[in-house]
């Protein structure tokens, strides 16, 4: 059981059964990305979170995700949204590029909207690294816990 479960256990999360999520997810490294969705799905409904309360967009790649998160965040009725991706570093300075832009675009999201977005995008090495933080290490359920806990700060201003 991994420490994000254990705090589902304890009664620590506020209850999240009024809230709504976004989720976008990158199509590239699918393998990783479909299970860091897969996870946050389930720890979403572990704490109480309707499935019809979570909706799922697919996106090309992780710089996409700052246009798929800015739309939801326009048009749907959703109280926060999770973006989720891999990069994995290669041979060229195309990761640098992609991770920076990505990461300027979630933090101006963050900084110009009026929902939180969730940076989601795992940033590794190699594929290893990257299987690990979306199994073992559980990032998935971290960042649907993230999410939780920024809905409930987010309301705590109305």
């Amino acid at each position: 059981m991994s420490d994000y479960s254990l705090l589902q256990n304890t009664g620590e999360l506020p209850d999240a059964s009024n809230m709504r999520f976004g989720i976008v997810a990158t199509e590239w490294n699918h393998r990783i990305t479909d299970r860091l969705l897969e996870r946050a799905i389930e720890t979403l409904k572990a704490c109480g979170v309707n499935e019809s309360s979570i909706s799922v967009r697919r996106v090309p790649g992780s710089f996409e995700l700052i246009y798929g998160c800015s739309r939801m965040a326009e048009h749907g009725y959703i109280d926060v949204i999770i973006a989720l991706g891999c990069v994995i570093r290669g041979d060229t300075p195309h990761f640098d590029y992609i991770c920076e832009g990505t990461t300027e675009g979630l933090v101006h999201l963050n900084l110009e909207g009026k929902i939180p977005v969730i940076n989601g995008v795992l940033t590794v090495n190699n594929m290893e690294q990257a299987e690990e933080r979306a199994g073992r290490l559980d990032k998935g359920a971290e960042f649907a816990i993230t999410a939780i806990r920024m809905v409930e700060y987010a309301h705590s201003f109305d």
